[in-house]
């Protein structure tokens, strides 16, 4: 695992889902990580764990090297939450941002601690009749896409999940227990910044959006 970048810490920010987390990362032995696990609480309380953590940490956000943002998909209203507190620092640090896809850093998070070669799925529910979908493989600590990252009906999920373990909410669909975790730690989201998002970093904070994977159409009642 590579350490930040001469040793100035990353902040990292996971709001894609229920979890509200922040995590200030300088390596594998010092790192400063809090979460919230609780419906709409994201924009109360994104800033108050960041102030916390830097308080901790006893750095400004000067001294960060970079932040690393989960992109999704996810919440509407969560990963934009996210996105505007990771852009409002930036901007006022002139530092860079690097975008963190989602379930790619939740299966690296999980193949830490799974058996090599064994394969799960993550999803989440997008709306009471579709879920998002990807199937993963552990390879040596770390993974590799069995199924790419997708949408699917309920039906066709449910058909393709029956052998499997699955993290993340549409587990309910399956009548089976929701398995902790349900969502990326934000740690996890600095260490996938660090080891595989270096080409993502980036200034143009203009052109950074979530990764909604569908249009979300807002219905007139």
């Amino acid at each position: 695992m590579k350490n930040s970048v001469d040793n100035k810490p990353v902040l990292a920010i996971e709001t894609s889902g229920d979890l509200c987390g922040v995590c200030i990362y300088f390596s594998e032995k010092k790192y400063f990580s809090s979460a919230i696990n609780f419906k709409h609480s994201h924009s109360e309380k994104i800033f108050e764990l960041c102030e916390w953590l830097f308080k901790m940490a006893d750095i400004k956000t000067t001294d960060l090297d970079s932040i690393a943002i989960s992109e999704g998909p996810g919440s509407f209203t969560g990963l934009r939450i996210g996105f505007s507190a990771a852009k409002g620092i930036a901007y006022g640090t002139n530092i860079p941002i690097t975008t963190v896809p989602t379930y790619e850093a939740f299966a690296y998070q999980l193949s830490s601690i799974k058996n090599d070669g064994e394969q799960f799925i993550i999803s989440n529910k997008v709306n009471k009749e579709e879920v998002y979908f990807a199937k993963f493989q552990v390879r040596g600590f770390k993974y590799i896409f069995v199924e790419g990252l997708t949408i699917l009906t309920n039906d066709i999920f449910i058909k393709k999940a029956q052998d499997f373990q699955i993290f993340g909410n549409s587990a309910v669909l399956m009548n089976k227990e929701m398995l902790n975790p349900s969502s990326p730690d934000a740690l996890f989201i600095a260490r996938w910044a660090l080891e595989f998002g270096n080409n993502k970093k980036t200034f143009n904070y203009d052109f950074l959006e979530p990764n909604y994977l569908k249009n979300f159409i807002v219905k007139e009642k």
